[in-house]
């Protein structure tokens, strides 16, 4: 039935009250959304994928990839890995490093020790393990690798004594993620640094997580 006119000026304030009290959440989110746009630039190919380029403009230059003197006890190509202060070390001889800006676990999710990795994956697939899906049921079962996959580009697996940590080390997909603790103890990298880790890491490398006693 159709509304008469006095009807529908009675409807009216309430309806551009209800509109003014949506709007701040609507710009929030395409603010939010535009500002995540700017941490992309462009797209290019890698291994029959597509995927989007970080804008490195975006990035804070103490999260880019950079040879540092690093102080350490390691062999050389050991990955060191502080996550108190969010870096990745590729060990080099004479105390220098390649430095790399990491995510890392969440509050109760951090861990520490040795490991190494035990094997490697271009493009992986991602099956969430079962005390994640616990805690997040609506995440898929598996997934396939590709440019939506949350481990990116490459992944690398950490095993102890020949046992699955069920830790990696992967990309993103959320490059302003880097520098924060935002995993369930996975350590994730920017898509074209943990494509150039991978190069520089062999199966059998050896990984050394930092304890932190604060």
């Amino acid at each position: 039935m159709p509304l008469t006119r006095r009807q529908m000026l009675a409807v009216a304030p309430a309806a551009l009250a209800a509109t003014a009290l949506f709007r701040p959440f609507v710009s929030r989110a395409l603010a939010q959304q535009d500002d995540e746009s700017l941490y992309f630039d462009g797209t290019t190919q890698d291994g029959g994928y597509v995927y989007r380029r970080t804008n490195m403009a975006r990035i804070d230059p103490v999260w880019r990839k950079q040879l540092v003197n690093y102080v350490h006890n390691e062999q050389p190509g050991t990955i060191v890995v502080d996550t108190k202060a969010h870096f990745l070390y590729v060990a080099f001889e004479n105390n220098t490093a390649l430095r790399y800006g990491v995510g890392v676990g969440k509050e109760g999710f951090k861990w520490y020790g040795r490991a190494e990795v035990d094997r490697k994956a271009v493009w992986p697939g991602w099956t969430p393990p079962p005390e994640m899906l616990a805690r997040r049921p609506e995440l898929p079962r598996h997934m396939n690798g590709g440019p939506d996959n949350p481990l990116g580009p490459r992944a690398m697996y950490l095993y102890r004594d020949g046992h699955d940590l069920d830790y990696r080390l992967h990309g993103t997909v959320e490059p302003w993620s880097i520098g924060s603790d935002v995993s369930s103890g996975c350590i994730r990298l920017l898509p074209e640094h943990v494509i150039d880790l991978f190069q520089r890491t062999p199966v059998g490398t050896k990984v050394l997580v930092l304890e932190h006693l604060t």
